[in-house]
């Protein structure tokens, strides 16, 4: 059961983590290459489809995490296994406290209520998720060690 559990996690961090990536390097670019219109409802609708899901997926990961860790303090890789939990708390943080605000405004913009700072916006939150992406890569690097 406990095979089960480090598979199953690292899998749902694994998936999670090509989410995010090709958010940031293939979503982003192609959204950023349409006219300005176009680009900003694009965001807007990405905003609303992941901030739904990102969430219970952040948070579920960091439970599986934690379990893995307590179920296998005693393993070999336990120590691995604490610090991707810690990245992905630290992740989790970011992301209510940097991220979540500004997608929560993007969500609600459209092309006649926009902010003249939109892009600006828009901009920043693109800065925090590299940052984000690169934490939970490191995450699921610990987690894929762990399990070697």
């Amino acid at each position: 059961m406990f095979n089960a559990l480090e598979v199953v996690t690292t899998v749902i961090v694994g998936v999670m983590v090509g989410v995010e990536f090709a958010v940031a390097f293939v979503m982003n670019r192609i959204l950023n290459a349409l006219p300005e219109e176009s680009r900003q409802l694009g965001h807007a609708h990405g905003g609303r489809m992941l901030g739904a899901v990102m969430p219970v997926w952040y948070i579920g990961s960091l439970v599986l995490v934690a379990t893995w860790g307590i179920a296998g303090r005693h393993h070999d890789g336990a120590g691995l296994v604490v610090a991707a939990g810690a990245l992905l708390l630290l992740s989790v943080v970011m992301s209510i406290l940097l991220l979540v605000p500004i997608n929560n405004r993007n969500k609600t913009w459209t092309p006649e209520n926009r902010p003249e700072d939109w892009q600006e916006q828009l901009q920043r939150w693109e800065r925090f998720h590299y940052i984000r992406v690169a934490v939970i890569i490191a995450a699921f690097t610990l987690l894929v060690t762990a399990l070697a």
